[in-house]
């Protein structure tokens, strides 16, 4: 076999062998349900408190929240649903669903993050279904959102939680976190 004809079989093996390896990859992200916090419905406008995360989870690994409800600053009291959803090779989502304590634990307007002035608050949330097995319902956690302004794009929204579920502390942070934080 000529040189030139050896090359051409090499090429077209090595082309086929990476074309298969992102099929497999693609099909292993598709083995399982998606859920993008399907449960929680999507409202219309601008809601008191809201946020969300960023563009939903498209690879074989990631991460994606939102949430939004209601507030009463004067009452210092907060209502909402919030979830999240972990993705991790070859296992089904992981989603959680949390309502939200109803006493506003912090709120300000005049919060520094991230070099940036914005509003920040801080809830508390217990789990009220759960799809991973580590995180119980009923575990208690706490959710800080900052939203930047003066026209910067800094927002984000940290979650905490005891051990049990200790795999949904995320910190989502820049330009792809979307907050809606009331002003003080």
């Amino acid at each position: 076999m000529k040189p030139a004809a050896r090359a051409r079989i090499a090429f077209t093996v090595l082309v086929l062998t990476a074309l298969l390896g992102v099929a497999s990859m693609a099909g292993a992200a598709a083995a399982f349900p998606v859920q993008y916090c399907a449960p929680i419905p999507i409202v219309p406008g601008i809601p008191p408190w809201g946020f969300h995360t960023g563009a939903p989870i498209t690879g074989a690994l990631g991460s994606f929240a939102r949430g939004h409800g209601d507030i009463n600053l004067g009452a210092n009291t907060v209502s909402g649903i919030l979830c999240q959803v972990d993705r991790v090779r070859h296992q089904p989502d992981r989603l959680i669903i949390m309502t939200v304590e109803h006493h506003l634990v912090y709120h300000s307007h005049y919060a520094l993050r991230w070099g940036v002035p914005g509003n920040i608050m801080k809830i508390v949330v217990r789990v009220q279904s759960s799809t991973d097995s580590q995180c119980p319902v009923g575990t208690l956690g706490h959710v800080t959102l900052f939203a930047s302004y003066n026209g910067v794009r800094s927002d984000s929204v940290q979650f905490s939680f005891p051990a049990a579920c200790t795999g949904h502390d995320h910190l989502y942070h820049g330009t792809q976190v979307d907050n809606q934080v009331p002003p003080a």
